[in-house]
């Protein structure tokens, strides 16, 4: 929408503000759970992972870890940690570009899920398995 109207997207959102303040309209923030599906088809992930990644995605609200974050980067971060767990190895810039968001974000949000949810144990044994 910006490289179309050749506007800031501080512009962008602040007219947005304005109306939606003006028309009486409360938009709630989005879940990240609304982007596990389209995320996992586009990065061809099983079902099972897509589970996981809602799991995860639940773990992090009830911890907080949510508040405060972009959904599309914490969804983006919960998938690439399931598709780990279950063995489906993906770039962190392949998850990266499908939710366009940077490498960075992921890498930040999928140490935060890590240290949080203690999850590193459920990605070695998939890394033990993977070596038999």
């Amino acid at each position: 929408m910006i490289e179309a109207s050749g506007i800031e997207k501080k512009e962008v959102g602040r007219t947005y503000r304005f109306i939606t303040r003006e028309l009486g309209i409360t938009i709630l923030p989005s879940n990240p759970a609304d982007y596990i599906a389209r995320f996992a088809s586009a990065l061809k992930l099983s079902a099972e992972t897509q589970s996981k990644s809602i799991e995860i995605l639940e773990q992090a609200q009830r911890s907080e870890l949510t508040s405060g974050r972009g959904p599309t980067g914490i969804a983006a971060a919960a998938l690439y940690v399931s598709a780990l767990i279950h063995g489906e190895k993906r770039t962190q810039r392949e998850v990266a570009d499908v939710a366009g968001v940077t490498e960075v974000t992921i890498r930040n949000r999928y140490k935060e899920l890590l240290d949080e949810l203690d999850l590193e144990d459920d990605i070695k044994k998939t890394k033990k398995k993977k070596k038999r």
